[in-house]
């Protein structure tokens, strides 16, 4: 029951003290609220991340061209991804969409600007669960004819035409004119995986009209190649005999590393939860150097309370208290300014949260984790007692004859 005793003793010193215990308790406050908030930032950008990954689908595979070290080209080629598209050799493959990316300049009137142009198929779209607010994504008969028409992301309609309609309209690529088929919906952001600063144009329009891509094998070379497979279980088997079939066409040799990259959803799942986990724990720590400030404050005031106190504490022994009766008094205080500043913390950083989750246009939102609200309050309650025990340590070492004549 002594705790409950010196809990509102405590009380009592705080309240006779209001500024001075608000002022001990910001550094916690804000230290509280800083590893929320940046945790959260981290979390929320996690979440963001994986929800582009997994939007896509999780049976996708993406062979990407790119040498390491190998002898061969580095190369992929119109041909490989024909070959792909056989349903014969490769039975579990749903969709394939090959690929080609490069940066191109847009103009529509005096407005420009240079964007990522992917040349692509009518698979493409369905592969990676592309929406339109607009128009449509140009189709197979539009690719066989070899149009010139293009699908616009949300961030590159907006610039070129500002508030106007841009489907049936003409933009202008490069040297040659394009028209408008549709608009894709926004993604919500132009980070990771986003489409909505993305144009996308018939695949041969791509490979022969606007970049002259040069032909390897004699084919066209390309970036990548979009697959999709019928199970998430027909994932790893259809990697593999994509991976034997490409190093047989490239003529690569048992020691030869690949020219190609094969990833899945799983990998990038994988990885972007390594790269959340880094950054979340980055700003965490970031964050912790307030509480370490906000303890040290702790400490200094509760100090400041033993010597104003020492006649109190020198009276309470002569009266026949312990020295474990001093110390759990002023253990208790300290206990109370932090865990009270923790609380006060967790609501501010509920609080910015929100405030940030209004500000339009911030499409990461700061998701706090309620593991991360328990492990707040428990570091804000342990600095409590950490950076407490001191003063009280202070406290009870006082001798009780030398306190009673202090002034």
């Amino acid at each position: 029951m002594k705790i409950i005793k010196y809990f509102g003793v405590a009380l009592e010193s705080i309240r006779a003290h209001p500024m001075r215990a608000i002022l001990t308790m910001l550094g916690i406050i804000i230290g509280i609220a800083a590893v929320l908030i940046t945790v959260g930032i981290g979390s929320g950008t996690a979440a963001s991340i994986t929800d582009r990954i997994e939007s896509s689908g999780t049976n996708l595979l993406t062979v990407s061209a790119g040498s390491r070290g190998s002898s061969s080209s580095a190369a992929l080629t119109m041909a490989d991804a024909g070959v792909l598209l056989n349903g014969d050799l490769f039975p579990t493959v749903k969709l394939a969409a090959p690929q080609y990316t490069g940066n191109a300049t847009l103009a529509n009137g005096a407005s420009t600007g240079s964007y990522q142009v992917m040349g692509t198929t009518p698979a493409y779209a369905t592969i990676h669960g592309l929406e339109m607010s607009m128009g449509a994504f140009f189709g197979d008969a539009q690719v066989e004819a070899n149009e010139s028409v293009v699908v616009l992301g949300a961030t590159v309609a907006t610039d070129l035409f500002g508030g106007q309609e841009p489907v049936g309209k003409s933009v202008r690529i490069g040297d040659a004119l394009f028209t408008v088929t549709g608009v894709l919906a926004s993604s919500g952001s132009s980070g990771f995986g986003s489409s909505d600063s993305m144009v996308y144009v018939p695949l041969d329009v791509a490979l022969g009209r606007l970049f002259n891509v040069a032909r390897v094998r004699g084919s066209y070379t390309i970036s990548g190649i979009g697959i999709q497979v019928n199970t998430q279980e027909d994932l790893d088997p259809t990697a593999l005999q994509v991976e034997q079939v490409l190093r047989l066409r490239h003529g690569l040799g048992t020691d030869d590393e690949n020219d190609f990259s094969i990833s899945n959803q799983a990998d990038l799942l994988e990885m972007a939860s390594d790269v959340s986990g880094s950054l979340s724990a980055l700003l965490g720590g970031i964050g912790a150097v307030s509480l370490v400030v906000g303890g040290i404050g702790i400490m200094n005031i509760m100090l400041v309370s033993v010597t104003e106190r020492t006649r109190e504490i020198g009276l309470r022994k002569a009266l026949g208290a312990h020295d474990r009766d001093i110390l759990l008094q002023f253990l208790i205080e300290a206990l109370v300014l932090c865990t009270f500043g923790g609380l006060i913390g967790i609501g501010l950083s509920y609080s910015i949260a929100w405030a940030l989750g209004l500000i339009p246009g911030l499409s990461t939102a700061v998701v706090i984790e309620p593991w991360a609200v328990m492990l707040a309050l428990a570091v804000s309650t342990g600095s409590g007692f950490a950076f407490g025990l001191y003063p009280a340590m202070r406290a009870t070492q006082l001798d009780p004859i030398e306190a009673l004549r202090y002034e």
